[in-house]
C-alpha cells in the first residue's frame, strides 16, 4: 500500500470528509512522527507498534567489488517494533 491508497481508503470510509482534508491529516500524522523521531523521541501507537531511532556507530566496511576498505560514518536509523495486537493479527 502506498500513501495515496491509504488516503483513498480513509476518504471512502469517511464520506463526510473531503479527500484533500484526509490527505492533509495523513501528511500531518506522518510529519509529526518524523519530527518526533528526528528529535530522538520514541513514537508508540498502542496495538500497532513503536517507532524509535537507533545509532549505528562508525565502522570499517568493504567495497564488495574491489574488497577495498571503506570508512562508513556513524548514522541514526529508524527502527519499528510491532505491537502485540498487530503480531497476533498477523499470526492467526
Amino acid at each position: 500500500m502506498i500513501k495515496s491508497e491509504l488516503v483513498q481508503i480513509i476518504a471512502n470510509r469517511n464520506p463526510h470528509l473531503f479527500q484533500r482534508d484526509v490527505e492533509n491529516i495523513v501528511n500531518a500524522v506522518f510529519d509529526e512522527i518524523t519530527d518526533s523521531l528526528s528529535h530522538g523521541n520514541r513514537v508508540e501507537l498502542r496495538g500497532f507498534g513503536a517507532f524509535s531511532v537507533k545509532n549505528r556507530p562508525a565502522r570499517e566496511g568493504r567495497n564488495p567489488r574491489t574488497g577495498e576498505k571503506v570508512a562508513v560514518e556513524e548514522k541514526w536509523v529508524p527502527f519499528f517494533k510491532t505491537g502485540k495486537e498487530l503480531r497476533e493479527r498477523l499470526n492467526k
